[in-house]
């Protein structure tokens, strides 16, 4: 089974898990560190920068499917000749600190330039949760029109969660689970939910709608080798089918 066909099949089985080093990290070291941490927790997939030498270090280190993503078309198709299986615009996350927001047209002709560059190339494509909900939908479902072969929602730097734990947890995905359930009902392609998804509401956003789920910092953020493998794992252990249904008998 070819990379695109083990990938294809986590969605179709509703299980895939994303592992994201972040779009502007190209730092090669703590990039290899969740590479390898995404490898050994048995994720699906992992989502580096668009760089062709941080590329070419991930193909050595995993046999995973590579996504690389940029908010640029020429990034993303000189990823893919350095050997990424798949290319991803957004997640927009890390702009918006910045002052940056990108809005509906903005997506709309970064797709259509990816897509001139990459007419084959497995595409994935961010709907910023600065829109309206019913604008992600409607960008969605116009992304997918024009190519894209899977739509991320995000929204967790949009929550400011009021209270520790669980709680907290529910409170930080619900802006990206509101995405997924509006844009999963439109669209006919898989759904991934990121940005603000931890262990204990990824099963959430697969009852909502979503395919698979991706996360970052909940990962990222550790220092341990070994924690950051388990926390990958805990997240896979999350997607399992005896846990969906559990959390959809909760």
């Amino acid at each position: 089974m070819s990379n695109l066909d083990s990938l294809q099949a986590a969605f179709s089985q509703r299980r895939a898990l994303k592992v994201i080093s972040g779009l502007n990290n190209f730092d090669a070291g703590r990039v290899a560190a969740v590479v390898k941490a995404a490898d050994r927790g048995n994720a699906t997939f992992i989502d580096i920068a668009a760089s062709p030498q941080l590329v070419k270090m991930a193909k050595q280190l995993t046999n995973l499917p590579i996504c690389a993503s940029a908010v640029d078309a020429e990034l993303l198709a000189a990823a893919v000749a350095a050997g990424a299986d798949l290319v991803e615009i957004g997640n927009f996350d890390s702009f918006y600190a910045q002052g940056i927001k990108f809005e509906a047209a903005e997506v709309i002709a970064l797709t259509q330039a990816t897509r001139k560059l990459l007419p084959n190339t497995m595409l994935s494509v961010t709907v910023p949760h600065i829109l309206a909900l019913d604008q992600q939908v409607e960008l969605a479902q116009t992304l997918v029109s024009l190519g894209a072969n899977i739509i991320q929602t995000e929204g967790g730097t949009s929550a400011n969660p009021l209270h520790a734990g669980t709680w907290g947890l529910i409170e930080k995905a619900a802006p990206t689970l509101a995405a997924t359930i509006e844009i999963a009902r439109a669209v006919t392609v898989p759904v991934l939910c990121a940005s603000g998804i931890s262990n204990i509401t990824a099963p959430l956003a697969i009852a909502a709608g979503a395919a698979g789920v991706g996360v970052g910092s909940a990962i990222n953020k550790l220092d341990d080798e070994l924690a950051m493998i388990a926390t990958v794992r805990s997240l896979v252990d999350a997607l399992t089918a005896d846990t969906y249904n559990a959390a959809l008998r909760a």
